[in-house]
């Protein structure tokens, strides 16, 4: 998240939080650049206004690759400005935006704006992620095996919607860590493990057929096909 507001970036981080995310914020647009050179993140929230530069061209160098981005030119963006008239909307857009948010406004609203963004490329259109007997409704923030509803805390919520739309391939803790928790997660913690390992067994009861593996030396795969 780019926005120079420190009040916003506590509330929504706090939001976004409560809902599952891993957020990480900048305060300028020099310091989102460094970020998303050696973070690959799924989405940016950008602002328009900042101290340094234009959210607009943000996008705009994004798009053209004039900029190193990690997880590469087609990162998902939602303009939330408080610039609302036609022309601001149309040119954000036009600039490369792929949704457009003005302020005020609801966090409900923003929250799914944010599921529409990530589910595209992903799960054809749909809240729902399908591998095997696994299903997982980010909308409904529901995960369920064979009909069995898992009582997952978010980490785990979070850990198997990445594996989910990963099936078959093998994760990384850093992985994980990188995009499940924020960047004030310390990179030598037990957390990965521990959740690892705890969704484990609520994944599988005694008689099931074991869903998620460790490879030794190199992570984590969820097996099953989608």
């Amino acid at each position: 998240m780019v926005e120079d507001e420190e009040g916003l970036v506590s509330a929504l981080r706090s939001g976004l939080g409560r809902a599952g995310y891993a957020v990480d914020t900048a305060l300028t647009g020099a310091e989102a650049m460094e970020k998303v050179a050696t973070t690959a993140y799924d989405l940016a929230i950008l602002d328009i206004t900042l101290p340094d530069t234009s959210g607009l061209d943000l996008c705009r160098a994004v798009r053209r690759g004039e900029i190193e981005v990690a997880s590469g030119r087609e990162l998902r963006v939602l303009m939330l400005t408080a610039r609302a008239s036609l022309a601001d909307r149309v040119r954000g857009l036009d600039e490369g935006a792929d949704d457009y948010l003005t302020k005020p406004f609801a966090l409900v609203e923003l929250l799914a704006r944010i599921r529409a963004l990530l589910r595209r490329d992903v799960t054809n259109g749909t809240t729902q992620l399908h591998v095997g007997e696994l299903v997982l409704d980010s909308s409904r923030h529901l995960a369920t095996r064979a009909g069995r509803e898992l009582p997952l805390t978010l980490k785990e919520f979070g850990v198997l919607r990445y594996l989910m739309s990963r099936p078959g391939h093998v994760v990384s803790a850093e992985e994980l860590l990188e995009h499940v928790w924020d960047e004030n997660a310390d990179p030598f913690t037990q957390s990965v493990r521990v959740t690892v390992g705890t969704l484990r067994r609520k994944l599988t009861l005694d008689g099931e057929e074991p869903l998620l593996e460790t490879v030794i030396g190199r992570g984590y795969r969820l097996r099953g096909e989608s």
